[in-house]
């Protein structure tokens, strides 16, 4: 369904961030109304959470968006320094908005290149942030920089079957087509251990959202800024014939009268490593820490 957008730099990016930016701050204003499951995540996570023992003096949302999440760790964590992290000017303008946002700290950056001192952090939360990014090796490999010795990484992302209804209509109406990569679980946890992050655990559930129509998806894409990015896609991609004959291909996944759009989504965790690795260090991940499991909500 895709490259894999983990891979390290030798190889040029996958995803053209200036579009990525430009889609988030087209779809500041209208994200919360339509980000159904990254709400449903989030809730998710917040869950997971409470089944650490973990009391941060600094957190990070990374990825922040319109700020949910860093709201309700800063009501969680009233003590705690917390930090908003977004490369789209649009988004944190809207987190700046939300109410208890006053003792938030705002950065705008790149997720590649935190502006934060090492092991600086004890708890770094992303939501739905990694498929966006060009490289994820370097997000990895920043997040181990900025946390402290058993600091905590919590996140999701996308699989590779995420919108796999909508990507093979999509080869079926134009077969040049460049589709969005999505990261696969195991290559994720390769890169949290490249990164000299601990102790990794992930696992998958599949999410499915339905829609009356292929037009309800592709509108719900757009104003949650999810619209595909990857380099080299063809600017004529959305032309009225090509989308006449993906809403016609998308028909045979009709049921029940809705359209389905599964979502395979990655849970994942690692912990801060006690002391950073050397270059040549080697490491293993138990595969038993490394399990899938996909559910429908």
């Amino acid at each position: 369904m895709g490259s894999n957008a983990t891979v390290s730099g030798a190889k040029p990016p996958l995803l053209d961030r200036a579009t990525i930016r430009r889609h988030a701050d087209r779809a500041s204003a209208r994200y919360d109304a339509s980000a159904v499951l990254a709400a449903r995540l989030r809730e998710d996570m917040f869950r997971r959470l409470e089944w650490t023992a973990i009391v941060p003096e600094t957190i990070l949302d990374l990825g922040c968006g319109t700020g949910h999440g860093a709201a309700t760790l800063a009501a969680r964590w009233p003590q705690a320094r917390v930090i908003a992290l977004d490369a789209s000017p649009a988004m944190l303008g809207q987190a700046a908005r939300r109410e208890g946002s006053a003792r938030i700290e705002r950065l705008l950056a790149e997720a590649e290149s935190i502006p934060l001192p090492d092991a600086s952090v004890d708890l770094v939360f992303s939501n739905l942030m990694l498929p966006w990014c060009e490289d994820i090796d370097a997000v990895l490999t920043e997040v181990a920089r900025i946390l402290k010795p058993r600091g905590l990484f919590i996140f999701t992302t996308l699989g590779p079957d995420t919108l796999v209804e909508l990507r093979t209509a999509w080869r079926e109406a134009d077969r040049e087509a460049a589709l969005h990569p999505f990261t696969g679980m195991h290559d994720l946890g390769d890169g949290l251990v490249r990164a000299g992050l601990a102790e990794p655990v992930l696992d998958v559930s599949r999410f499915t959202l339905t829609y009356p129509d292929a037009a309800a998806l592709l509108r719900d894409l757009r104003e949650t800024g999810a619209q595909g990015a990857a380099t080299g896609r063809a600017r004529g991609l959305t032309g009225r014939g090509k989308l006449r004959a993906l809403e016609q291909a998308y028909e045979k996944f009709r049921s029940g009268g809705v359209l389905p759009a599964t979502h395979e989504v990655v849970f994942g965790q690692a912990w801060g490593a006690i002391a950073r690795p050397r270059p040549d260090d080697e490491f293993a991940v138990p595969i038993e820490t490394i399990r899938r499991r996909d559910t429908l909500p």
